[in-house]
């Protein structure tokens, strides 16, 4: 069996004077809290707290990172166990499904999701031999072992892994009731919601007025127009804010804002209602609905999230199939400086506005994100996103937004995962590239190790805690007295 190991450099850059500074830098933040401000984590997982189902179920089945590449190398999804639409038959043994998993794992060298898993392995649970054809039924009888330990229930390891605040994330009529039982439970975890109605903006799906209707007894209102719609999102809003919600989220193709009249808005609602409504007419409902989401936002204070360019189901057979979030979302370029000029014109200087705004179009970085978050003060640059939450993705984001926007006009890191047992793992990972980065400032005596330290600690910490407005910070730890000459010797 080949033995699996963290190496404690890892991430960190080759060059001995960046890396000692490195070191020092990461010992100094690698023990603070988990802000984990945005994420897919179920709710009901935490209000269960059921044992964790076997590895495959836990590990493989629920995480497109993995069936993606499996796929792309010719796995059939059924072999993997994907469930089908229609409930046509898929592999049901989950050995015979590790056992492929395992046999592929050198297929993820190189990329972020081996660095997660290995991290969750090793960490996690306690594993030292490297997952390959071989060991597989080792490892996972190791980790089913394990899943049976009340240590590896939900609520524990949200507090092994010292989770601070979680966020998930929940459609506009969602009763809440897995937080709502959170809240009763007694327990001290903090689990919050954010407020996410993407699915009654989509003004031509087919599910568009089911959604509504579904709005409207949420909001326990009747939704006759237009004006009875944004009530009723109002009223769901104030609900999510008593829940301890502190942000709403919004995922669109294109970021496209735009002011309509409310004439205007209330002529493509009944386009909607009378099943008429088309792809343009969705479009400007959508970029209209955004400028409402802000202009709510400074009234009840709700951080504004706005996730953009990824074309979803790209892959129409695997959608038709398996349905979505199969792995089929790619990229798009995408435009913000036309596109948000309308929204941050009307809100970008309001001092009760933040607006956190993410990408998938790296291109965008240096030429216009930055620079928008260089000076609108409402505005603040999402971390490294989805297919770039990586090694490479986290230095480049740095790299191309530092010199414009700094680091304090960015919102800190969230992990965006529905992968709980990943969480540490990604934190991690941030927290070396991060250090890294800062470290390469220090050695070229671009900032001082006292700066560093602090810019170091906002990266990991206090950023995120003060854009999302989830309150007071930990105290920060002393500095070390090693300093960057005392790390360890090469």
């Amino acid at each position: 069996m080949e033995p699996l190991e963290l190496h404690p450099d890892r991430f960190f850059d080759p060059d001995p004077s960046i890396r000692r500074i490195a070191r020092t830098l990461y010992e100094e933040v690698r023990d603070l809290p988990l802000v984990c401000p945005h994420g897919h984590v179920p709710p009901e997982l935490l209000d269960h707290n059921e044992p964790f189902p076997e590895p495959t179920s836990l590990l493989i089945i629920p995480d497109h990172y993995i069936f993606r590449m499996l796929y792309a190398q010719g796995v059939p999804l059924e072999d993997l166990g994907i469930p089908t639409r229609d409930g046509t038959p898929v592999e049901t043994d989950p050995r015979a499904i590790w056992q492929r998993f395992a046999a592929r794992y050198h297929l993820f060298l190189g990329t972020p999701t081996r660095a997660w898993l290995d991290h969750v392995f090793y960490e996690v649970f306690g594993l030292r031999v490297k997952l390959s054809a071989e060991t597989a039924m080792h490892v996972y009888d190791r980790i089913l072992e394990q899943l049976q330990d009340p240590s590896f229930r939900p609520r524990a390891l949200f507090e092994r892994f010292n989770i601070e605040v979680l966020t998930t994330t929940d459609g506009a009529a969602d009763a809440l009731v897995h937080h709502r039982n959170l809240r009763a439970s007694g327990w001290g975890g903090r689990v919050i919601p954010c407020f996410r109605p993407d699915a009654v903006f989509r003004l031509a799906a087919p599910s568009w007025r089911a959604e509504v209707a579904r709005l409207a007894e949420a909001a326990g209102m009747d939704i006759a127009g237009y004006a009875d719609f944004i009530r009723a999102l109002e009223v769901r809003r104030a609900f999510f804010k008593e829940m301890g919600a502190t942000s709403t989220d919004h995922a669109v193709l294109e970021p496209y804002t735009e002011r309509l009249s409310e004439a205007e808005a209330s002529r493509l609602f009944e386009r909607g209602l009378r099943g008429r409504a088309t792809a343009e007419d969705q479009r400007r409902f959508e970029a209209h609905l955004l400028m409402e989401m802000a202009r709510m936002s400074v009234e009840d204070g709700l951080v504004m999230q706005l996730h953009a360019g990824a074309f979803r189901d790209h892959n129409e057979a695997v959608y038709r199939r398996f349905g979505p979030d199969k792995g089929g979302d790619i990229p798009v370029a995408t435009e913000y400086t036309r596109n948000l000029r309308a929204l941050l014109n009307a809100y970008g200087t309001d001092p009760r506005f933040t607006l956190v705004v993410f990408t998938l179009d790296e291109s965008t970085y240096a030429r216009e994100l930055a620079p928008m978050a260089g000076h609108y003060p409402a505005m603040r640059l999402g971390p490294a996103w989805w297919f770039f939450d990586s090694i490479e993705g986290i230095r480049r984001y740095r790299e191309w937004t530092t010199e414009t926007a700094g680091v304090y006009n960015t919102a800190g890191f969230n992990d965006d995962t529905r992968a709980f047992l990943s969480i540490p793992a990604r934190h991690d990972l941030c927290r070396r590239v991060d250090a890294n980065y800062v470290a390469g400032l220090v050695a070229r005596h671009q900032v001082d190790l006292s700066d560093a330290r602090r810019m170091v600690r906002a990266m990991a910490y206090d950023l995120a805690r003060e854009t999302y407005r989830l309150g007071d910070a930990a105290p920060a730890p002393a500095p070390s007295r090693d300093g960057a000459a005392g790390a360890r010797d090469d």
